[in-house]
């Protein structure tokens, strides 16, 4: 009961939350927002959101790179903060400018996981990850 109080921890106890961190928003983004988009690229390509006006086609590229590519170097621990920073970037886009004014089911999801990646971006991969054993 003592330690559930304690606002004290161990490095132990921060490189396991961080690799479960990394790895829980990482495969989550990829599996169920990432592969979906790439899968169905011809379709959505055509009348994807393009909040940034850069063109639908270009617009679906970048958030394929956002939640593909650097979900993947987030649950490897590689590039982790530039990965985090990017996918802050895309899920801040997605929050703040396509879901404004939405219900907040509708915004919930995307504001959850722009948090844990701000998170991870701030604190950095822990130990347990690829940055961590090249000692970055």
């Amino acid at each position: 009961m003592r330690k559930l109080l304690s606002i004290h921890y161990s490095d132990g106890a921060f490189n396991f939350t961080m690799l479960v961190q990394r790895v829980v928003t990482g495969l989550l983004l990829l599996i169920g927002h990432g592969l979906p988009k790439i899968s169905e690229f011809h379709e959505l390509s055509v009348n994807f959101y393009d909040p940034l006006h850069v063109g639908h086609r270009f617009s679906l590229i970048l958030v394929i790179l956002a939640e593909l590519f650097c979900s993947m170097f987030l649950v490897l621990g590689l590039f982790t903060r530039i990965a985090a920073f990017i996918i802050v970037i895309n899920l801040g886009v997605a929050v703040f400018l396509v879901q404004h004014g939405m219900a907040l089911k509708n915004v919930e999801l995307g504001a959850i996981y722009l948090t844990s990646a701000f998170t991870i971006m701030i604190l950095g991969p822990g130990k347990v990850s690829v940055d961590g054993m090249m000692g970055k």
